[in-house]
């Protein structure tokens, strides 16, 4: 007999038992932990978004230091929020596998996958953990996916909860309102006071800093820790540090030893004279500004090797805390160099300079997690302009220091950059490259690979990469006193392929108006025994951006070595060094041969005596240098005659190690090569830049020739090979401008522009304008064209002298203004020409003189303000263009405006240069340099001896 199962409790009663709790007490205390933390992280991130988007649509920087600690509480938060989602998901999501409204349960497991998601995307974004999010893409995709994360989960939570117990609406609105209001009263109180970037200090703080036009955002002083915190830094920038480490702008200040030697002496000058150093303030704002901003320079005995001060250099914080550079002077803005920008003590996130270890790694994760304060803080646009590398790689020597005039013009990188083909705005260059530098970058902090922190993937290299902050500069004598070779040999990367040398060829009875035979190669004259030849040699820049060499050019070392040999036997040497390495003072030096107002050589670095140059061989960017060296040939020479070529540099000249050698102090810092003064060899590496070598053939005396085994020599293009010459000659003046035209009529032969546009250079300078004029036409119709801007400049300059004023305006006004495909594509903007803006300028004065001679009144008014509208830009572009404020006191004069007239008058005066300097100097520096006043002659032949 079957027995019936028994009934359940459900159908013996009606009723089914009530469902098990999927959420047991003690998880609904960890549930409640959850919704709090999430609701505290979420009114957070709230506040954290609205401060970004303000700052985003604003364009203000809203991230004080209590936007940090929100920050960091947000962090805090996050992590104290993982363990809890985590156990209480899989709790929960164990307890309720099995349920059966399988939507609810779809929905949770989601939500727990959505939560992962939140958590994931956010320790991501602190890349801690050895996580580094350096693809901007895939660091964009979990940023927002951290910022919709959220948003989804909430609605989520929403359907997950619809099948539960009945949500009390009532609280959720109140918390959210509360919640609102609380957010929007913390950002509109944030609001009040957003950080302003880039502000320009007040007057008060020049005071502090002059003669130095460097100052404080306050005119207050910046504590010496906030800018020695270079260590602080090298934790997410190793590979930036470390190049910084070994370059010259660490070692700017009292750790150079030749910096040491000079300003030591220029201090002791400025106490002796004025009785206080402040003179020498001119040299810190560059050089010293940690001791300089912080207040210690100005102490008399101030300890200039234990002070940690002296030590720092040009650090990272004094590069990345300049807001602003440039300033307003005479009612202009300027770029007048001499440390014109404006520091402050930047803002930095909780605990930088905590000692703690734990508050350390709370500050780099906050750094590592929300970058862009620190971004904002420290890396600006002006970073990447040439103006801010300017603002001390261009100078002028303050009547403060010289106690002799208020403005003498120093070394000038920026304008000789900002004029040139190089950089796409100098119209009148006689080489262009294929795209403009738009700054100086690209050349002096080139991309290096790194996987630092702050490394951004170059297409260039392939990988992630840097700035180079050795800032290659061909110094080679500082990390050669160090003894650190490999710095030596990374700084001489620099001086490689930016110049070339060429021995061009040779003029017959050793005179510059002797028969030329050239260019040398592929074949070459035979030489006579017993015969007189002038070689004719050229110097050319080719990816330098300014003058060779600017910089401290009266110290620089840059000569030419010329050897001359037959077999064994020496025919004549130039440019050799004695056995203590003394280079021959009757060598082409490539230098500024500066004097003091006693005519004595400025040798020192003793930028307190500078007076007035004996001469200039400073070679401009993509141009030439043609140097003649006469070579007397004995007559029983009897094998081949080999000339060698070569372009050399040294850091400092043995002058100047003596003087360092004579004022090393016991204490200083010693360096390599450290010896007594006078009789101490010259040990600084001596770099080849650029080297030529030609074999002649030679007919001896008996009538014979001694033919010579000759390798094939590389040169450039035919052509370019007598434009160089051409340009050399061009520019060393009247004494060759005949033989430049016979070499730009060569090139002429051979098809290129360059010939007659050239050409036309030459016959301007000489006067021919109609000759000039012709040469530009031929010019105009070659294939290729010449450059549109050069040939517009150069038709302006003839015209005017022509009286052709209408089209020499034009001519200026298409050089300023024409907006081309070529030009975009090359990123050329010749409107920074002041050059040319200051012809324009001259031309619409020329045509108002015409105006006020025909009765033409109102045109006449036109004309001069078009004239003083140009002549004002020219200002804007360089505040010390001698022209334009000449030409604007002469206009305002005109115009009856005293005032105007009288203060450009003024700053004319100021910027000209004392044309009674070199009366004075010159004279003596002849008389007691020999050799010196035979280099500062118009046409200088050099003997081979």
């Amino acid at each position: 007999m079957n027995t019936p199962a028994p009934a359940s409790k459900a159908s013996s009663t009606g009723h089914r038992p009530p469902p098990k709790r999927v959420i047991s007490a003690r998880m609904r205390i960890v549930l409640v932990v959850v919704l709090g933390l999430f609701s505290l992280l979420l009114a957070n991130g709230m506040y954290l978004s609205a401060i970004t988007a303000l700052q985003h649509f604003t364009g203000l920087v809203y991230e004080d230091l209590f936007y940090q600690f929100m920050f960091l509480a947000h962090l805090v938060l996050g992590f104290l929020l993982i363990a809890p989602v985590i156990l209480f998901g899989i709790v929960h999501m164990l307890a309720a596998k099995n349920r059966r409204n399988r939507r609810a349960v779809k929905i949770g497991y989601t939500l727990f996958a959505i939560s992962i998601v939140v958590l994931i995307s956010g320790i991501l974004l602190t890349r801690q953990f050895g996580i580094d999010l350096k693809q901007p893409a895939i660091r964009s995709i979990v940023y927002w996916s951290h910022i919709v994360a959220p948003i989804a989960a909430i609605w989520l939570y929403w359907l997950h909860r619809l099948v539960g117990p009945r949500i009390k609406w009532y609280v959720g609105r109140r918390i959210a309102m509360a919640t609102v209001v609380v957010i929007g009263l913390m950002v509109v109180f944030q609001t009040q006071d957003p950080r302003q970037w880039n502000q320009a200090g007040p007057k008060e703080g020049d005071k502090y800093f002059e003669p130095s036009l460097a100052r404080t955002a306050t005119g207050n002083f910046i504590p010496a820790h906030a800018m020695q915190n270079d260590e602080y830094c090298m934790k997410c920038h190793q590979d930036i540090y470390n190049n910084w480490f070994h370059s010259a702008h660490h070692f700017s200040s009292f750790n150079n030893p030749a910096y040491l030697a000079s300003v030591r002496e220029t201090r002791k000058k400025m106490l002796e004279r004025d009785d206080d150093v402040k003179g020498s303030r001119w040299c810190a704002g560059c050089h010293d500004p940690v001791p300089f901003f912080s207040g210690a320079f100005d102490k008399v005995d101030y300890d200039d090797v234990n002070d940690p001060t002296s030590q720092a250099g040009i650090t990272c914080t004094v590069c990345h805390a300049i807001t602003h550079v440039g300033s307003i002077a005479d009612g202009i803005r300027t770029t007048r160099g001499n440390a014109d920008y404006v520091i402050e003590e930047p803002i930095q996130y909780p605990f930088a300079y905590s000692e703690n270890s734990i508050l350390q790694k709370v500050n780099e994760l906050l750094i590592k997690a929300k970058p862009s304060f620190h971004k904002k803080t420290f890396l600006k646009p002006l970073h990447k302009s040439a103006e801010y590398c300017g603002t001390c790689h261009k100078v002028h020597l303050p009547k403060q220091l010289t106690a002799y005039k208020e403005f003498l013009r120093g070394q000038n990188h920026y304008d000789s950059y900002l004029l040139s083909g190089v950089s796409g705005h100098g119209a009148s260059s006689f080489y262009y490259p294929p795209e403009a530098e738009e700054n100086c970058n690209e050349c002096h902090m080139p991309a290096i690979a790194s996987n630092d922190f702050g490394a951004k993937y170059s297409e260039k290299l392939g990988q992630p990469a840097v700035h180079d902050h050795f800032f290659p500069g061909a110094n080679t004598a500082l990390p050669w006193w160090r003894g650190e070779d490999e710095w030596v040999e990374y700084a001489r990367k620099l001086l490689i392929d930016v110049t070339r040398v060429d021995i061009f060829g040779v003029r017959e009875e050793g005179a510059i108006d002797g028969q030329l035979i050239a260019p040398l190669g592929p074949e070459y004259p035979t030489l006579e025994a017993g015969k007189s030849y002038l070689l004719e040699t050229v110097i050319r820049t080719t990816k330098l951006g300014h003058h060779l060499t600017q910089g401290t050019v009266d110290s620089n070392e840059l000569w030419l070595e010329v050897v001359a040999t037959s077999g064994d036997r020496v025919l004549g040497t130039s440019g050799g060094m004695d056995e203590l390495g003394e280079v021959d003072p009757w060598s082409h030096f490539v230098n500024v041969f500066m004097l003091d107002r006693h005519g004595d050589r400025i040798a020192r670095r003793n930028a307190e005596d500078i007076f007035v140059p004996l001469y200039n061989h400073q070679i401009p960017p993509g141009a030439g240098q043609t140097v003649h060296y006469g070579l007397d040939l004995p007559q029983d020479i009897s094998e081949p005659i080999k000339v060698t070529l070569k372009l050399k540099y040294r850091k400092f000249d043995k002058e100047f190690l003596d003087f360092m050698n004579a004022n090393h102090r016991e204490g200083d810092i010693e360096f390599r090569g450290r010896g007594p003064a006078g009789e101490t060899p010259n040990q600084l590496p001596v770099t080849v830049m650029a080297e030529d070598t030609v074999v002649f053939d030679v007919k001896q005396a008996d009538g014979s020739v001694a033919m010579a085994d000759r390798a094939q020599r590389k040169t450039p293009e035919l052509w370019q090979r007598w434009n160089d010459y051409g340009i050399g000659m061009l520019l060393a003046g009247k004494s060759q401008l005949r033989q430049a035209g016979d070499a730009f009529r060569e090139v002429e032969k051979l098809g290129r522009f360059d010939g007659p546009l050239n050409l036309a250079r030459v016959q301007f300078s000489e006067g021919d304008l109609d000759g000039a004029t012709a040469s530009l036409a031929r010019s105009a119709n070659m294939e290729p064209a010449p450059p549109a801007w050069t040939l517009a400049w150069l038709s302006g300059e003839v015209n005017r002298q022509q009286g052709f004023l209408e089209q020499a305006e034009q001519n200026f006004r298409s050089v300023l203004e024409d907006d081309t495909a070529e030009r975009r594509e090359r990123k050329f903007d010749f409107s920074l020409d002041h050059r040319v803006r200051n012809s324009l300028g001259l031309t619409l004065i020329d045509l108002a003189e015409i105006a006020e001679i025909r009765g033409e009144t109102e045109r006449r008014d036109a004309l001069l303000q078009q004239a003083e509208k140009e002549f004002l830009q020219v200002l804007q572009v360089d505040s010390e263009d001698v022209s334009a404020h000449a030409n604007l006191a002469t206009l305002y004069r005109r115009t009856g405006d005293e005032q105007r007239a009288s203060q450009h008058g003024e700053l004319q005066l100021k910027y000209k240069m004392d044309d009674n300097a070199a009366d004075v100097a010159k004279p003596i520096a002849r008389r007691q340099y020999p050799a010196a006043d035979h280099a500062a002659e118009p046409l200088v032949i050099y003997s081979l001896k």
